[in-house]
């Protein structure tokens, strides 16, 4: 039985613990630490006295990693964080689980071998559960925290960002090893070496994107706009000097962020001409992203599956006006642009910043013809949608050459939330060996090329200006384009196995020993 205070200090050491993988996200962006920054948590489950306690320990640890990564969200969410970082952290508590039982006691070298392969693959499945879009999505994968790392990146290109993962955690279950057992040091060095090759073979023979010409993408950032009746107006005509201001300069598309025009073009048509004559004059068409309400007849046309609603639209206008491609935002932001379980929920809108309508979804990922661009096509996606590795991925599929990322955090200003949003789009470029052009409202903006290095400057928070890009464009295919997360699946299939081969093993043990056969019986004949 643990004393009452013992049982309090480590549950406050397990939300402190799972909580110290967010120093390795931007915006401190310490990515050295995440490969040390689970041995504090892992060391706290192994010495756990029982499977319960090493759940629970699991479960607040897993809380406190959301709330850590996520802690920018309290403005709009306030409490409501709370609940949400409870109900996620139970995505925690298989992974807990499987540490105490292979790194628990004294293990033998093979229980810890299998530790290297199971306990990454364990993590894995609570980052790909929680990454499905009605559970808060992708954000704050382990993984993602090496966006600026290049051996890193060149993983991702051929397992995405779930390899990454696996091996950061990895990496730390290793030094787990090394700290705690010092009988498993051998299977631990084997381990570590194991994780060098790896990367040594992916970074020496893992096909790399050949660039193959370039585009000039201006990317326009209007910056803070207060908040007001006409504050819509006042961002569109910011958006629109700095765009004028371009004239003169040769360039191949001009891309502004998200929700950069306040009302539908079809309803506004002196915004579509002043949009078009911005075009003409800088010579380019204008990708811009409208966030507006769409009457029911024009929704059934965009193909954004009929009803009047809020939509927010990826639009390319040229010098005639709207080109007719149009992106409606698939992935929507839980709680942000629409309550789950509103019936249920909604009383979250009278504590936080919660939407009070729900947007309209999109039917369909759309790839745009760059008019003038060589053949060029653009995929765009709207802010949260940068975060799913799979949108990417399909768009590249379906020919695109170039990814366009429209976003807007200026919610989130002052927090982390900006520089983690913007290092996404070196993962993306990374993955699909494909440019990615990130571009805010209010920053941070950046341009990253086909391997995932910068391709220009980073526009900073509440900057207001154009900056143009010299975009490098690539062909070839990536690994993880051509085979998509195969990573993911094998840890999954591995897992099932390993959890299958546990079962009938414990069915076995149950069954009991057969007794002592009789002897034969002996028959007399007379």
């Amino acid at each position: 039985m643990i004393p009452r205070r013992t049982r309090f200090a480590r549950a406050a050491a397990a939300v402190a613990a799972g909580a110290l993988p967010c120093l390795a996200f931007p915006a401190p962006a310490l990515w050295w630490w995440a490969y040390a920054a689970l041995v504090p948590w892992m060391l706290l489950l192994r010495s756990a006295p029982s499977g319960r306690r090493a759940a629970l320990e699991g479960w607040l640890g897993g809380a406190g990693f959301i709330l850590a990564v996520h802690h920018w969200l309290l403005p709009s969410l306030h409490v409501f964080l709370l609940p949400v970082a409870a109900l996620l952290g139970v995505l925690w508590i298989p992974w807990a689980l499987l540490v105490r039982t292979l790194l628990g006691g004294v293990p033998a070298r093979g229980r810890a071998a299998a530790a290297l392969v199971l306990v990454p693959a364990g993590w894995l499945l609570s980052e790909l559960v929680r990454s499905w879009q009605g559970l808060g999505g992708p954000w704050g994968l382990l993984g993602a925290s090496q966006w600026q790392v290049g051996p890193a990146l060149r993983l991702a290109s051929v397992g995405g960002v779930w390899l990454v993962s696996l091996l950061v955690v990895a990496v730390n279950c290793v030094l787990v090893l090394l700290v705690a057992v010092p009988s498993a040091r051998a299977p631990a060095v084997a381990g570590l070496a194991g994780c060098a090759v790896l990367t040594a073979a992916v970074w020496q023979w893992a096909p790399r994107p050949q660039v193959s010409g370039g585009l000039r993408v201006a990317v326009v950032q209007p910056g803070l706009v207060a908040d007001g009746p006409d504050s819509a107006e006042r961002r569109f005509a910011a958006g629109e000097r700095l765009t004028r201001a371009l004239a003169g300069r040769p360039l191949d598309l001009v891309v502004w962020g998200e929700s950069s025009v306040g009302a539908d073009l079809a309803a506004r048509p002196d915004l579509a001409r002043r949009l078009a004559a911005l075009s003409a004059e800088v010579g380019a068409p204008v990708l811009v992203n409208v966030d507006a309400r769409r009457p029911a007849e024009a929704a059934a046309a965009a193909g954004g599956g009929g009803g009047e609603g809020i939509f927010k639209s990826s639009v390319l206008v040229g010098a005639g006006g709207p080109t007719g491609d149009r992106y409606d935002k698939m992935r929507l932001v839980p709680f942000g642009e629409y309550v789950p379980a509103r019936s249920v929920l909604g009383w979250a809108t009278s504590v936080g910043r919660a939407a009070g309508e729900d947007r309209r979804r999109g039917a369909a990922p759309v790839v745009m013809e760059l008019p003038g661009g060589a053949g060029v096509r653009i995929g765009p996606l709207v802010c949260f949608e940068s975060a799913f590795p799979d949108m990417g991925r399909h768009l590249v599929r379906e020919g695109a050459g170039l990814l366009v990322a429209q976003s807007a955090t200026s919610t989130f200003q002052e927090s982390w939330a900006p520089a983690q949003h913007a290092s996404l789009a070196a993962l993306r470029a990374a993955e699909t060996g494909r440019p990615v052009v990130h571009a805010t409202l209010t920053g941070i903006s950046a341009v990253h090329g086909p391997t995932g290095e910068p391709a220009g400057p980073r526009l900073p928070v509440s900057a207001s200006t154009a900056e143009v890009y010299e975009v490098p464009l690539a062909r070839g295919t990536t690994a993880y384009v051509r085979f998509g997360d195969w990573a993911a699946a094998a840890s999954v299939l591995l897992l099932a196995g390993c959890g299958a081969g546990a079962a009938v093993r414990a069915l076995r043990l149950r069954r009991p020993a057969p007794g002592p056969s009789a002897p034969p019986a002996r028959t007399v004949r007379g």
